[in-house]
């Protein structure tokens, strides 16, 4: 047993979000360090990656941590969720644990401290470390304006960024689903494709999507030339939970490995060659990560393993994936 494992119980007896609080800003002073980098490189979109596991969305909202999150073992950071205006989020308590279901369910609401606090942080990012973006639309903008409020995110934040992520799939802003219908999505798309042509760009999709929205998103990332998409965020469903604790919000962990592993199958069969696939959701364990992979997964993202697998847990994901080599 690790000494993480042996500290759990105590630290899952705390509030979950004042615990992730509480160690994120030990990281970003550095009294909490990972085992170190590791090196298994990919290309994808003609980044070079050190390897192809990366912090999901939703961990290092504000960009606090970019220095250290190399030094546990991740190839790659996505920071964010970011909005044009700051913002509080939803109240509190809105992050809770289900040990049972290695779960965790979250209605933080976009959380963060906007565009404009976070462009400076990201001048100097580390060279050590892919950086993506995840931005998301204001809850103080009107859905009509959405595609203004995600364009000023995106021109604010995307020269420090290696590629930027949309976020139009979190369960946790009223009406922000609705974006991923074609006609508002590719309004916001076209319009930051206006803004910048090469930059990287991806679509978050969530997982309860039907087989058709699936395959009307995947048809707009080919006609407009995205780069890819990131399959996929949490889940509203709580279909398979040993026990459901009557929380509204976003579900993930374990429970979400069978329908992202679903998505990441629908979504890889209908996007044209070269584009990339970020694979995120319910990855728990060596065996899970290297399943993505063999689905067509080009690169994973982790958070909630990441909660109950300890400090290590990223570093043994990459380095179970780079024995022997890759698939694809």
């Amino acid at each position: 047993m690790s000494l993480y494992h042996a500290f759990r119980p105590l630290l899952f007896r705390m509030d979950a979000e004042t615990v992730h609080e509480r160690i994120l800003a030990a990281i970003e002073r550095g009294w909490i360090k990972g085992p170190g980098p590791v090196s298994a490189p990919v290309t994808r979109f003609g980044v070079n990656f050190p390897n192809p596991v990366g912090l999901a969305a939703g961990f290092d909202k504000n960009a606090r941590g970019l220095h250290a999150w190399a030094s546990f073992g991740f190839g790659f950071a996505e920071i964010g969720t970011v909005t044009r205006h700051a913002q509080p989020g939803n109240e509190r308590p809105r992050m809770f644990r289900l040990p049972g279901d290695q779960a965790l369910i979250n209605r933080l609401g976009f959380n963060n401290e906007g565009a404009d606090a976070v462009a400076p942080r990201l001048e100097n990012r580390p060279k050590n470390l892919v950086l993506g973006v995840n931005i998301g639309k204001s809850k103080v903008t009107p859905l009509e304006q959405a595609a203004d409020d995600y364009a000023y995110s995106f021109q604010r934040l995307k020269d420090a960024a290696d590629y930027v992520t949309v976020n139009v799939s979190s369960p946790n802003t009223p009406g922000l689903r609705t974006l991923q219908d074609r006609g508002p999505l590719s309004q916001i798309l076209w319009r930051l494709r206006e803004m910048d042509g090469t930059k990287p760009l991806f679509i978050k999709i969530a997982p309860d999507l039907n087989d058709e929205q699936i395959a009307d998103v995947a048809a707009l990332v080919n006609d407009l030339d995205i780069t890819g998409v990131v399959a996929t965020n949490t889940t509203i469903s709580r279909t398979g939970l040993k026990q459901d604790p009557g929380q509204e919000g976003g579900l993930s962990g374990a429970p979400l490995a069978g329908r992202s592993r679903e998505v990441l199958a629908l979504i890889r069969q209908q996007l044209d060659a070269g584009r990339t696939v970020i694979n995120v959701g319910g990855i728990h364990d060596e065996e899970e990560a290297r399943a993505r992979f063999v689905q067509g997964a080009d690169l994973i993202q982790v958070y909630t393993g990441w909660v109950y697998g300890g400090p290590d847990f990223p570093a043994r994901i990459a380095r179970a994936i780079a024995s022997p080599v890759l698939p694809r």
